[in-house]
């Protein structure tokens, strides 16, 4: 069984930094992907970041040159780094794991909210 662990969220300036971070778990399987998807109130959830099993990452035009995803040496964690907060980052912020190609086999962490106060 796959399990995806978040941490790291919580409450910050505009203009600070935090890093988020999820642990995935279980075993029998390979990672294809894995990134973050944001969900603000009111709002559709959107792709925030996503970096692919051989490192190529994609972001979002609102969060380019803010965030940085990246994993562990084992591939088995993904970070999200974000540094220049803003009030519109505020959202839960949702991990996931896709196990294939065309989102599969998608799993999901448990949601981390992050607030940032203007």
């Amino acid at each position: 069984q796959v399990q995806l662990v978040e941490s790291g969220g919580g409450l910050v300036q505009a203009g600070g930094s935090l890093t988020l971070s999820c642990a995935v778990s279980g075993s029998g399987f390979s990672i294809y992907a894995m990134g973050w998807y944001r969900q603000a109130p009111g709002k559709q959830r959107e792709l925030v970041a996503r970096i692919s099993s051989g490192g190529t990452t994609n972001y979002a035009d609102s969060v380019k040159g803010r965030f940085t995803i990246s994993t562990n040496s084992a591939k088995n964690t993904v970070y999200l780094q974000m540094i220049s907060l803003k009030s519109e980052d505020s959202a839960v912020y949702y991990c996931y794991v896709d196990l294939g190609p065309f989102s599969a086999r998608r799993y999901w962490g448990q949601g981390t909210q992050v607030t940032v106060s203007s």
